[in-house]
């Protein structure tokens, strides 16, 4: 699914099936490994979660964010991150940054003014569930980003379990 979604031979996809793909590769990344981990005690981490969904289809593509949250809803269940990293910066260094690395995958390809919006999406996730997201300056060194989201993680671990 990566491969249809992202890679080099990518089909083209309308806004809808892109949104429908991502969200039964959600629910199956679910079943599979994350509600087992959670269910053994274990901390999961992702990369991306329903927040990208709302602010890439959402946001990003123009498709009905009711749309977009109910069918994400559907493909997560009841699992809501506790905490969510949003490492922000300027669209255009963003993509710099991820064009530098070589190879671009689709949404890298993609336009400004759509990695814009999908930035806006994630500033106004981040304002409605300010409880669980940590925004990070990543312009910052590597260095000083990681320890930031070392304390954070550590600080929400604390809470969590109640030490």
């Amino acid at each position: 699914m990566r491969r249809l979604l992202l890679g080099e031979e990518a089909v083209p996809l309308v806004p809808m099936a892109e949104l429908l793909l991502y969200c039964a590769d959600r629910a199956q990344h679910l079943a599979e490994v994350v509600r087992p981990a959670l269910a053994a005690g274990r901390v999961v981490v992702c990369d991306r979660f329903s927040d990208s969904t709302v602010a890439y289809q959402g946001h990003g593509r123009g498709l009905d964010l009711g749309t977009v949250r109910t069918l994400d809803r559907h493909a997560r269940g009841d699992l809501t991150p506790h905490l969510t990293f949003l490492l922000d910066c300027p669209v255009t260094e963003g993509l710099a940054r991820a064009r530098s690395r070589g190879s671009t995958d689709r949404f890298e390809r993609e336009t400004v003014a759509f990695h814009e919006r999908i930035r806006a999406g994630f500033l106004a996730l981040a304002a409605e569930s300010s409880e669980r997201y940590c925004i990070l300056d990543s312009t910052q060194p590597m260095d000083i980003v990681r320890a930031q989201v070392i304390a954070a993680t550590e600080a929400r671990l604390a809470r969590t379990r109640g030490a």
